[in-house]
This record gives structure tokens, C-alpha cells and sequence, in this order.
């Protein structure tokens, strides 16, 4: 209702301007579901795209990991979580530079065999797709080491498992800090141990990466946490930038037309 009826509004003309190719993208911290909806509605989805995707980065203890999607889809399909997955391998390639980056399905168990109808019949599309790093199921204990690149779930798996994780990470610094300072020994503790600390609050820290673009439409368009401050927005826009030099948008748009022409020909062969 506010894309349609405040055609006006900042949003709306930011968005506007990534449709007129004025931008390469857009960024707000914002209203969540005006935003992807003005991202659908205006800016648009690349041809093929079931349905876009919000992708975060987020810290891992070996390195920046991807989730994809993070809560721009609630209810999903097999084929949706492919699309993630190709979408994520294009995003990590052309922001985070890995070549053949590892692609990891979250689940309960690592076996093939675990999980419900959606992850079971997701695994078979994600192992029989030859382009992939396809490692199997990863169970959420092991997401944040980092050793996957790009984790593929649907967006109610994908925002519990953001939310879960940036509330262990902030529970954790406020309960260190506290036990630091509570006596003359936890506070000398944590004078020596002052600059680990700051490196590990940093490796923690959501504001290191700023936002989620939503793959899967015709522009980057990145959207920044509501409580950002202006380091995180920083960093949101910096993303943005490199989203944009990466050309991520075209590269989606190509692999999509591959998979489409390949379906069709595998169509044709099978009415021969």
C-alpha cells in the first residue's frame, strides 16, 4: 500500500532511479517489507527469477560466509532454493572474490537423508547440478565456522538462523564485558587482552558488512539493519559499491538464460 500510494516518497524514487539506470543501486535501513516490495513492484526481477532473495554476509571463524535467503521468502520450493544457490555462487564470486566458492544446504543432520520433503528433494537439485562446490547438508552448529561460502535455506530457516546468531553474539559480549569488569583481576584480564578482544568483537560485529542485497532483481539494491549506525552504513554502501563493480545483476542474468536454454534442450530431447 505505501509503494502504490506515495509514489513520492524517498523510497520510491531512490528505487526509481535504479529502474532508470540513473543508480547502480539503493540502499535502506528502512521499512523491510516496503522495501522488498518496492523492489519487485519498481526496480523489478530479472527474467527467470522465481523469487529474490536477501543475502546477507555474516562472520565466520575461518571467513565471511553468505546465507541465502535470509526472510524475502517464508514458504518455499526445491527449485526456488536452487535459484538461491546459483544466485549466492554469482553474489560471492563477484563481491567476495572466490572463483569456485563452496555451496552448503542448512539442515538437521549432515546425511543425505535428513530433514523434511523441502530439504530432501532440494539435495538431489543442488547435487546433480555439475556447476556446483556442492558439500552436502550443513547443520546449523557448524554454519558459523565459516567453512561453507554460501549457505542455501528457505527465508524462515535463513532469518531465524541471522537473528539467532546476532543475539549469541551480542549476549556474549555484553556477558564477557560484564564478568571483565566485576572484580580488580577481570579487569586487569581484560587490559591485557584488550586489543584480542577488539578483534574478536570486530569479527562479530553485523556493522563490519552493513546489509543484505536481494538477489534476484534488475539492480543492486542492499538493505542495512534498522538499528545501523552510521558505521554500518558506511560499510552498506561500500558494499554496494563493490556489488556494482562486481557485476553481479549481469552475471545472474547470464547463468539464468544458460539454465533456461539448457532446459529446453533437455526438453527437446526427451520429446525426440
Amino acid at each position: 500500500m505505501a509503494i502504490r500510494k506515495k509514489k513520492d516518497s524517498s523510497l520510491c524514487k531512490a528505487l526509481n532511479l535504479v529502474k532508470d539506470k540513473t543508480c547502480d543501486a539503493v540502499l535502506s535501513a528502512g521499512s523491510t517489507g516496503a522495501f522488498l516490495a518496492g523492489c519487485n513492484f519498481i526496480v523489478g526481477r530479472i527474467k527467470g527469477v522465481k523469487r529474490p532473495a536477501l543475502t546477507p554476509i555474516m562472520p565466520g571463524k575461518n571467513g565471511p560466509f553468505i546465507v541465502v535467503d535470509a526472510g524475502a521468502n517464508v514458504d518455499c520450493k526445491p527449485e526456488y532454493l536452487l535459484q538461491f544457490a546459483h544466485m549466492g555462487k554469482e553474489y560471492y564470486k563477484g563481491v567476495l572474490n572466490s572463483e569456485n566458492p563452496s555451496i552448503g544446504l542448512v539442515n538437521i543432520g549432515a546425511e543425505e537423508e535428513k530433514g523434511n520433503d523441502l530439504t530432501k528433494n532440494t539435495y538431489q537439485l543442488l547435487k546433480n547440478e555439475k556447476s556446483f562446490n556442492f558439500i552436502g547438508n550443513v547443520e546449523p552448529r557448524d554454519i558459523t565456522s565459516g567453512d561453507t561460502n554460501v549457505l542455501v535455506c528457505d527465508g524462515f530457516t535463513g532469518n531465524t538462523l541471522l537473528k539467532s546468531c546476532e543475539g549469541v553474539a551480542m549476549s556474549l559480549m555484553k556477558l564477557m564485558k560484564e564478568k571483565f569488569m566485576a572484580s580488580f583481576k577481570g579487569k586487569m584480564g581484560a587490559l591485557m587482552l584488550k586489543d584480542s578482544l577488539k578483534e574478536i568483537k570486530s569479527m562479530m560485529d553485523y556493522t563490519e558488512y552493513g546489509g543484505a542485497p536481494l538477489l534476484g532483481v534488475k539492480g543492486g539494491v542492499i538493505k542495512a539493519h534498522g538499528s545501523s549506525n552510521a558505521f554500518a552504513i558506511k560499510n552498506a554502501i561500500n558494499q554496494a559499491i563493490k556489488f556494482a563493480n562486481g557485476n553481479v545483476v549481469n552475471d545472474i542474468e547470464q547463468v539464468l538464460k544458460e539454465l533456461e536454454e539448457k532446459e529446453k534442450n533437455k526438453e527437446q530431447e526427451e520429446t525426440k
